[in-house]
């Protein structure tokens, strides 16, 4: 009996782990598509897995953010960003986003710059999950310092 219950408590203790990784995952998955997506699979394949753990995504993440800007990763992450906008946004906001990256690409533009009109965007077309962005609000999950 009580390896049971041991049992059950590790499988509850698992599957807590599990919503925690996902939970870290949903939050930073752009801030790391920005950096990697190399690493960006690498997180998404392992949370396929039955055990995960937190350390280990964590350390994934950070790995992903300590490495430098690339002009080519933060416009995919973009793109996958503008997903969220391409139903709601006009055509001047949409030519204005893709020419923004475009200008980014020949530093007429910071990545700041592009993470402000994705705020700009999001206060008019509000999208919870990516108000909770990492890449979008800035800094990284506590959960990660």
């Amino acid at each position: 009996n009580t390896i049971n219950n041991k049992f059950r408590k590790d499988k509850m203790n698992n599957k807590e782990e599990k919503v925690q990784c996902q939970k870290l995952w949903a939050n930073n998955k752009y801030l790391v598509l920005s950096h990697s997506s190399k690493i960006y699979l690498e997180i998404r394949t392992y949370l396929k897995q039955e055990e995960v753990s937190l350390s280990k995504v964590s350390e994934l993440i950070n790995q992903a953010i300590s490495l430098p800007e690339d002009k080519g990763q933060v416009t995919n992450a973009l793109h996958h960003v503008w997903g969220y906008f391409k139903k709601y946004a006009t055509k001047e906001e949409k030519d204005l986003f893709f020419e923004m990256i475009e200008e980014y690409h020949n530093n007429k533009y910071k990545k700041e710059d592009l993470i402000n009109e994705v705020k700009y965007l999001l206060k008019k077309y509000p999208n919870r999950y990516l108000e909770e962005s990492t890449f979008i609000n800035g800094g990284q999950d506590e959960t990660l310092a």
